[in-house]
């Protein structure tokens, strides 16, 4: 036993028990005190006859002895006649009394103010009594004896015994349903708990496809569904890292391929065709600088993982870096057949940013549209500047985006099309640097009619102090 089970027992059921055995003890101590004081209080009221049954001008003994063989209640108590002396002389039980037997009452009775007394104990039988004494005192207050009431206790202590003994047995039953509605509480935790622990340790090991079956639709379920949740996206991430390592390690193996391949061929014996060579060095710088460009990518991403991406503020004329990403797109698109359209707008104000960032998000931007537009395909970028902000818009007729991949498109490792290249971080890169511009980048897309992606960075308005516009972030 341990866990919550342990820690229910010990702050709880202990507890609960503790409470119920502090309230049989309050209990055992009123309903004695009741049955107690009720049989004080009908001793005392007894004894209040005693003044109207010894007169000043009459023998004790004689009266005592009229007195106790008239007593009405000899069943349910004792009466016993003690003498000036202090010594028992009649017993209504007919019995000559224990002239031996210790009497508190009559003692304390004989030295208060009252002249009574009353004193539970047992006798020198063994026998539990309750004992009240009345000292009955001459014209000048000397006692000339004593009345002695005796009641038996066993019959009082018995039934405060049942009594007694039903509370415990219902304090029992308490305990008994508590522990089994508890049992059956806990159970509907552990079990789901227990459940969720085995789950979580087999997500941990990599099992994605670990599920919890959900029990209840309360705050265990809610668990269940988060971790079910979890267990998705991660086996999701996982896949998507998985086919980003896949995608990666393709991007870089073409590249180092036809290095390799062409450095292999310059390096043969007799090889001097200066045409050849001048192609040969042209393939290796391009392949170069593209696995610069994906290890750069790769770069970018990590340090925006680990929010150490670092941008140079500054006024910039976003219009030259759009036309000289799109400068350096042309020459690729003619190639490839395809076309861009862009008409630049006469003038912008200027925007506070990182150049070589902006122009990375662009270069990503037009590339993918490049890269998902067939032969003969167009792409049209625009410019406009509304409400202070600078709006950007890049739009091809390419194969588009399916609706379930379009929200997906800017998370990390995600491609929603694996069969084109790419290593599926540049638009959460771009999608990141737009951000840190305190900007956004939309993508709207239809499945064959085209994608439209619109960048919007604020210009700089007049309350944004120098300080700003320098910042590093």
């Amino acid at each position: 036993m341990k866990g919550i089970t342990k820690r229910w027992i010990v702050n709880t059921f202990c507890v609960i028990l503790l409470i119920l055995l502090v309230l049989l003890i309050s209990f055992s101590v009123v309903v004695q005190n009741l049955y107690y004081n009720g049989i004080r209080q009908t001793l005392s009221e007894r004894s209040g006859e005693l003044t109207g049954v010894f007169g000043y001008d009459t023998g004790f003994m004689e009266t005592a002895g009229q007195y106790v063989e008239a007593f009405p209640d000899k069943e349910m108590m004792e009466l016993v006649v003690i003498n000036s002396y202090g010594v028992p002389e009649i017993n209504s039980t007919g019995f000559t009394p224990d002239k031996e037997q210790n009497m508190p009452d009559y003692e304390e009775a004989l030295n208060n103010d009252a002249h009574c007394a009353d004193w539970c104990g047992r006798l020198s039988s063994g026998e539990k009594v309750m004992a009240l004494t009345k000292v009955i005192t001459d014209n000048n207050s000397q006692p000339v004896g004593a009345i002695r009431y005796i009641v038996s206790l066993e019959e009082a202590d018995r039934k405060i015994f049942v009594a007694i003994s039903f509370v415990c047995l219902a304090g029992i039953l308490i305990m008994f349903f508590i522990f089994i509605s508890s049992t059956y509480f806990l159970k509907s935790i552990v079990r789901p708990v227990r459940e969720i622990g085995e789950t979580a340790r087999k997500i941990a090991r990599g099992d994605f496809n670990a599920r919890i079956n959900k029990f209840y639709d309360d705050e265990i379920g809610d668990l269940c569904d988060t971790i079910n949740y979890m267990a998705g996206e991660l086996g999701t991430a996982d896949k998507m890292k998985n086919e980003f390592i896949s995608s990666v390690s393709h991007e870089l193996r073409t590249p180092l391929t036809a290095i390799k391949g062409w450095a292999e061929t310059m390096q043969m014996d007799g090889f001097n065709d200066k045409r050849t060579l001048e192609k040969g060095m042209g393939i290796i710088i391009k392949e170069t600088e593209r696995l610069g460009g994906i290890v750069e990518e790769v770069l970018d991403f990590s340090r925006i993982q680990q929010d150490r991406m670092v941008l140079i503020m500054d006024k910039v004329d976003i219009l030259a870096e759009l036309d000289e990403s799109i400068y350096m797109q042309k020459e690729r698109a003619a190639k490839e057949n395809k076309h861009i359209i862009y008409e630049a707008p006469e003038m912008l104000p200027p925007v506070i940013g990182d150049r070589n960032r902006l122009r990375q998000v662009f270069i990503n931007i037009i590339d993918n549209a490049l890269k998902y537009s067939s032969s003969d395909g167009v792409v049209n970028i625009t410019v406009e500047n509304i409400a202070d902000k600078i709006i950007i818009t890049i739009a091809d007729n390419g194969c588009g985006i399916a609706a379930a991949d379009l929200p997906k498109v800017k998370q990390k490792f995600y491609k929603a099309n694996q069969t084109v290249r790419g290593s599926g971080i540049g638009l959460a890169v771009a999608d990141e640097i737009i951000k840190l511009h305190h900007g956004e980048l939309d993508i709207d897309s239809i499945e064959g009619a085209g994608t439209t992606v619109s960048i919007t960075i604020p210009v700089i308005s007049e309350n944004r102090s120098e300080s700003e516009e320098n910042e590093k972030q």
